[in-house]
């Protein structure tokens, strides 16, 4: 159990960092090696954790736009030292949905993989 503590605790911080869109916190959830893929309307999306960054420091936040803060986890596997975790993710219009993987290299629980689509309202 101590593992989802752990684990919804760097979620949490996820959350925060993707709502105010504090690029800082957000590196420390990321191991530095994460890759990110996914789909944006329709078209497909690969990044690295420096690359996506850099587009989430250049866009306004959904805090700076005044929106709800509706971010949810929705689910957490736990397999020894490695995670899946599902979250919804409702933001700058639309709704994300993203799996992310996480592992415990022995220094806590990172972020080493997000792969996200979105749905309609």
């Amino acid at each position: 159990m101590q593992g989802n503590s752990q684990i919804s605790a760097v979620v949490d911080r996820y959350f925060e960092g993707l709502y105010k869109g504090d690029v800082d916190l957000l590196r420390s959830v990321f191991h530095p090696q994460a890759q990110l893929f996914g789909e944006v309307r329709g078209k497909p999306y690969h990044n690295t954790l420096d690359g996506y960054l850099t587009a989430v420091a250049g866009r306004p936040s959904p805090h700076a736009k005044a929106e709800p803060f509706e971010m949810q986890l929705l689910s957490v596997e736990v397999v020894n030292q490695v995670a899946s975790v599902r979250a919804r993710c409702p933001m700058l219009g639309l709704i994300y949905i993203d799996f992310l993987s996480l592992a415990n290299d022995g220094t806590g629980w990172r972020i080493v993989n997000k792969t996200f689509t979105h749905v309609d309202a």
